[in-house]
């Protein structure tokens, strides 16, 4: 559904503006600054309504977004979820400017006070009449006139270019209730806007009024469009009336569905009174209500990651929803936030256990991404790697309980220090069901089908480890010559005896990087400075499988990306980047669990690469539409 551009008032005034939206704000705060500096009681009074509009605006502004960001906790919200989609690009895109209603009812405000200076100037800090009369007001007053309007929008004429942005979300959050047009939350600002003017103006208002009838207002929008049932149906049982005063996220969510019922804004009365209320909002209540002590669907597969450091650690989708939906970088807006992010590191340390983050699907089956509670720097403390196994084998045998068919091993997770490869859990446990998947033969595919058919010389760092020796051998066996740089004599002729005895010629030891000064084809497995980048000659390309990667130092060589590769184009719900990859793309051992699940594999994946598996998993995986990142449009 697309809101049309040219009809009246469907636009913001102040579309074309970004970020700069936010100085309308401006002369609020200039008038705030200059009666400070008058010293005028009287004006300095009146004027005092701008410091709460303020405020109230930077309050409303965090209610939203925390609130959105507490239903997208899925390790607390998964079984109580109404609609059982997940969050996608598209979505959090058109909702990007959610907070305009909040500039807005600031503006309306701000015109409010300059028309009736005298009537809030002197209102009181509390008057118990003032309840009574708004709570008149919002209900004889307000209700119907929402119900009304709400309902007028949904007609041909007025829908498609006033009202079908805010019903293209097809998952409800609390920052939906932002997602509309100009002349729509014009008129929504009129129904919150009437019982505080008339109870101010009629001389019943107060300053605590008005702030407890925005906040009350504002906390029931967001739990009608938060997704997540939280009201006990047992109220509406002992109590059968109730369900005409309040209603629940599951009777605006039928509004989603059924767009031609549950109009009403608060009280489901009005939707009986006219008859527009949903048959099943009730026993769809109760279900809901029921289901909710149930385990929610057992996923098919689960990528099992872990924070990489503290700053990334807001990166997950229930901190900035439309920071994750982009790939990671360290922004001066972060910076506040890691003091508490560090406390809530030393707690996850301590306590916390493996939790769900992300779900998307694709082809019908569900892909989770748990999270193991450690932070890159703790899986090299070596006092701390017991533990982090310990989460680990959890993890894995918790996924086994559940049915789960296969759990991949992302990055440190699967360090051949910390559990070789995941070979620790297998031979722990040989009767697992789930299958445990390192990714690692995906990934070494990735990099070699990135190395021209004409190259005939490879300098490769990193070449005794697990990735290393499996590119070494399919590369010696393909006629490159491949110099090693190890120096390891042991682990080199180790490599060198795997691989058939007409190709053992084609891998060379060495041991400096001068070596290489007339090789331009790199790969590098492990850090290289930019000093040791200098030894390479003009033109080179660095391949890399190296975490972090290498600084890109040198002008006149060119530097590939992490081995990658992007998801089928069916995939649905993905709605967060995965670290600093783009949208839809995700690190090669992540794709290599996704290829062993579809491909129903029966086989666990850990420890040393099969080398005469690399071309199998890379045919599965075109065959299924992933793509590799080098391979895309740049």
């Amino acid at each position: 559904m697309k809101m049309s551009k040219n009809a009246p008032l469907s636009r913001w005034p102040w579309e074309n503006l970004g970020g700069f939206k936010y100085l309308l704000f401006g002369p609020l705060v200039g008038q705030i600054i200059h009666s400070r500096l008058q010293g005028d009681h009287d004006h300095r009074l009146a004027t005092n309504w701008c410091f709460h509009i303020l405020l109230i605006s930077l309050l409303r502004f965090h209610l939203y977004m925390w609130c959105t960001n507490l239903c997208n906790m899925l390790f607390l919200s998964r079984n109580h979820r109404i609609i059982q989609k997940s969050i996608d690009f598209e979505q959090i895109d058109k909702e990007r400017n959610w907070d305009n209603f909040v500039i807005f009812q600031a503006l309306i405000a701000s015109l409010a006070i300059y028309l009736f200076p005298r009537e809030f100037a002197n209102l009181s800090v509390w008057d118990a009449k003032g309840i009574v009369a708004i709570v008149l007001v919002h209900v004889l007053v307000s209700e119907p006139l929402y119900y009304w309007v709400h309902r007028f929008l949904h007609e041909d004429d007025l829908f498609t270019p006033y009202h079908a942005l805010h019903h293209s979300s097809s998952v409800p959050q609390p920052v939906t209730v932002g997602s509309t047009s100009f002349l729509e939350e014009l008129l929504v600002t009129t129904v919150i806007g009437l019982p505080i003017l008339g109870c101010c103006l009629s001389g019943y208002g107060s300053k605590t009024l008005i702030y407890a009838y925005i906040f009350v207002f504002d906390i029931l929008r967001c739990l009608s469009h938060s997704n997540v049932e939280v009201v006990p149906h047992w109220i509406f049982e002992d109590f059968p009336f109730s369900r005409y005063l309040i209603h629940t996220p599951t009777y605006y969510s039928l509004h989603h569905t059924d767009m031609k019922t549950n109009y009403c804004l608060f009280m489901p009365l009005y939707d009986a009174i006219w008859n527009t209320m949903n048959t099943n909002s009730w026993d769809l209540h109760k279900k809901v209500n029921i289901d909710a002590g149930k385990s929610a669907r057992v996923p098919d597969f689960v990528f099992l990651a872990h924070v990489v450091d503290i700053s990334s650690a807001l990166h997950v989708p229930f901190v900035f929803r439309s920071f994750s939906s982009n790939p990671y970088s360290v922004r001066l807006f972060l910076l506040p936030f890691l003091p508490f992010t560090f406390v809530v590191m030393l707690v996850m340390w301590a306590r916390a256990k493996t939790f769900l983050v992300s779900f998307y699907n694709l082809r019908g089956r569900l892909h989770q991404t748990w999270v193991v509670p450690r932070f890159g720097f703790q899986y090299f403390l070596p006092f701390a790697s017991e533990g982090i196994n310990k989460q680990i084998e959890e993890a894995i045998l918790r996924a086994d309980k559940l049915g789960v068919k296969v759990i991949s091993l992302a990055a440190l997770n699967k360090n051949e220090a910390l559990n070789g490869g995941g070979t620790l859990f297998v031979k722990k446990h040989p009767n697992l069901k789930v299958r445990v998947v390192h990714g690692n033969t995906l990934t070494a595919a990735v990099i070699l089908n990135e190395i021209h058919e004409d190259v005939k010389e490879v300098f490769l760092t990193g070449a005794t480890s697990k990735l290393g020796r499996a590119i070494a051998l399919y590369l010696c066996r393909r006629g490159v010559r491949v110099l090693m740089l190890t120096e390891s004599t042991e682990r080199f002729n180790n490599i060198q005896e795997e691989a058939p005895a007409d190709c053992q010629k084609n891998l060379v030891q060495v041991t400096k990087y001068q070596a290489a000064k007339n090789c331009k084809a790199w790969v590098v497995g492990k850090w290289i400075t930019p000093g040791q980048q200098r030894w390479a000659p003009s033109g080179t390309h660095f391949h890399q499988f190296v975490v972090p990667p290498i600084l890109p130092f040198r002008r006149d060589c060119t530097y590939g990306d992490l081995a990658a590769m992007k998801l089928p184009d069916d995939v649905e719900g993905l709605g967060s980047c995965e670290y600093t990859m783009g949208r839809g793309i995700v690190h090669a051992c992540h794709a290599g669990g996704v290829v062993h699940s579809l491909e129903r594999w029966t086989h666990h994946e850990v420890g040393a690469l099969d080398v005469d598996r690399i071309d199998v998993v890379w045919k599965a995986a075109m065959k299924h539409g992933l793509k590799p990142v080098s391979s895309l449009p740049k």
